[in-house]
Formats: structure tokens, C-alpha cells, sequence
């Protein structure tokens, strides 16, 4: 009886650290990460607006996961560069990237990519919007939007608008406000935005649709008027601004946005992680005010929000690249 008893019991005690054994891993995986510094991928150069958006983002991120989130530009073809290391990298959590409107773009600019867009990133969720502004150089007799339509409409060739590059979201602003309008309308591109800047400044082109946090300084300098802002609400920075909507084209709203993606197949619980550090960071109220004075407006969200807008996107790019004949530089 006695060893009848006791061999009940070893049997007992053996199942059960087997049982514990087998389900220890499964336990501890999720708290293993991250167990090593992160990764983020721009896909521009320092000190544009996506990296210092990321920088910002990265120091917050960095501290409430308790590793470091390096900034990693890897700049070229209109982020396209960046983005196909990161939908080659691992799924693993360690590599993750800046995922922009130029991401969404790209998907009908370019004739062939060697990801998708869509398929090839598993969303995070979105940072930050930044609306562009509709600006002139200050010798144009412009003063709003009405004055706008109607230089244009008695000028004999019309009105030129700058941008950073055939493709990019300043260019696509005014391909889009060209349709809306009908106006005879010359896009003049460039190879970045200083370059634009500087001939709107010096008179060589007469307008531009340029992002918020660049031309803001010389709005605020008196070099350049700002006759209106494209997204559907006034920004905070510029209050006496109306927007385009507001200025006779209902329903009008274009805004720059980024957003945090991962290697499609990334674990759904470290996607679930960031998602919540990263919704951390964008009501931290330094972390807000910092994006704020950038007229970056947060925008927490869900994975599944992020994709859904991220396939709105491509679809509404798809049509203004088509009917505008935009072309990769």
C-alpha cells in the first residue's frame, strides 16, 4: 500500500513539472521582448519632418519599453529605399519603420516596386498629421484664395506652384487643387524642398503647397503669405488661415501623415505592445506639445484603423496619379 501510494505520488509530481515545463516558454516569450534595442527606419534624410517627428517619437517609445529606438535614415526614391530594408527584415519586432503618405503614393507613382505597400508591413498605428498650406511670395497681388483663382484665370500662362519632387505630397496638393479648380496651373519641381523654397522666396515660381513645419518661419517672417491650409480644420499655429474647404472647395483635405509599420508577420502581442507605448506617447504632454508646435496633430489609433486608412489612401493617390500624369523622377 505504502508503495503503491508513493509511486502515485512520483507519478503525479513528474506529470506535473512536465506540464509546467511545457508551458514555461509559451509564458515568458511575450515578456522577452524587447530584450534588445529597436530599430527605426526613416526613409529620408536627417532634419526633414519625418525624421524629426521619428526622433521625437523614438526618445518616448525608447524609455517606456526600457530599450533604446535608434533612428536608422535610410534615405532615397522617395522613401522607397528605406522601406523595402525594412519588408525585408526579420518579423521579429527589432526593426520597425516610418510609414508615410509617400508609402501610399508610391503605389501607383512607380511602375514596379519591389514590395507592396500594403502587404509587405504589418501597421502599428498612425503618429502625427501635418497639413500643407497654400502659400505665395509676397510681391504676388494675392491675397486669398478668390485672388488666387482669378490671377490665375487672367494671367496668359496661368500660375506656377513649386514642389519637392514629382510624387511627393506637395506636388499631389496641387495636382489635387488643379482638378478640384480647373485652373491653368504649371507644376515646377525640384529636387527637394530647400531648393523650392528658395525660387518661391526669390520670385522664380509664384506659389507652393508646402509642408506646414517649413513654411511656417517664413510665413512668419513676412516672406511669404499664407492664403490658405489644406487639410478640414484651421491649424492652431495659423488661426487666421482659413482652409481651402472654407475658401470655396468644400470637402477639400490633404494632410501629410506618418505612421509606426512592422515586417508583415511581426507577433501579433509585440504589435499589440507598441501599439499601446506608442498611444503612451502621443498623450505624454511633452511628447504632444513638441509635435503640436510642429502643426503635427497626434493621431492615436488601432492596427486595424492605421490599415484601413492606409488602403483609403492608395486608392484616392491612385486616382490624382493617373489624371495628373505624375511620373517618378
Amino acid at each position: 500500500m505504502t508503495f503503491h501510494m508513493t509511486s502515485r505520488r512520483r507519478l503525479l509530481a513528474i506529470t506535473a513539472a512536465l506540464a509546467c515545463s511545457a508551458t514555461l516558454p509559451l509564458q515568458a516569450q511575450p515578456a522577452a521582448w524587447p530584450a534588445k534595442p529597436i530599430k527605426l527606419v526613416v526613409g529620408y534624410a536627417a532634419g526633414g519632418a519625418t525624421d524629426v517627428i521619428a526622433r521625437i517619437i523614438a526618445v518616448k517609445l525608447g524609455e517606456q519599453l526600457g530599450q533604446s529606438v535608434i533612428v536608422d535614415n535610410r534615405s532615397g526614391a522617395n522613401s522607397n529605399v528605406g522601406a523595402e530594408i525594412v519588408a525585408r527584415s526579420p518579423a521579429d519586432g527589432y526593426t520597425l519603420y516610418v510609414y508615410t503618405i509617400a508609402n501610399t503614393i508610391n503605389a501607383s507613382l512607380y511602375d514596379k516596386l519591389s514590395y507592396d505597400p500594403l502587404k509587405d508591413f504589418e501597421p502599428i498605428g498612425l503618429i502625427a498629421k501635418v497639413p500643407n498650406i497654400l502659400v505665395i511670395n509676397e510681391k504676388l497681388p494675392v491675397k486669398n484664395v478668390a485672388d488666387y483663382v482669378q490671377f490665375a484665370k487672367e494671367s496668359p500662362n496661368g500660375i506656377t506652384f513649386a514642389s519637392s519632387g514629382s510624387g511627393s505630397s506637395i506636388h499631389l496638393s496641387g495636382e489635387m487643387f488643379k482638378m478640384v479648380s480647373k485652373l491653368n496651373m504649371l507644376h515646377v519641381p525640384y529636387r527637394g524642398s530647400a531648393p523650392a523654397m528658395n525660387d518661391l522666396l526669390g520670385g522664380q515660381v509664384q506659389s507652393m503647397f508646402d509642408n506646414t513645419p517649413s513654411a511656417l518661419p517664413h510665413v512668419r517672417g513676412g516672406k511669404l503669405r499664407a492664403i490658405a491650409i489644406t487639410s478640414a480644420q484651421r491649424s492652431p499655429l495659423l488661426p487666421d488661415v482659413p482652409t481651402l474647404a472654407e475658401s470655396g472647395f468644400p470637402g477639400f483635405d490633404v494632410q501629410s501623415w506618418f505612421g509606426l509599420a512592422a515586417p508583415a508577420g511581426t507577433p501579433r502581442a509585440v504589435v499589440d505592445r507598441l501599439n499601446a507605448e506608442l498611444g503612451k506617447t502621443l498623450t505624454n504632454p511633452e511628447v504632444r506639445q513638441r509635435l503640436l508646435n510642429l502643426a503635427a496633430t497626434p493621431a492615436p489609433g488601432t492596427p486595424e484603423q492605421m490599415r484601413s486608412f492606409a488602403a483609403a489612401e492608395v486608392k484616392r493617390w491612385y486616382d490624382v496619379v493617373k489624371l495628373s500624369g505624375a511620373k517618378a523622377e
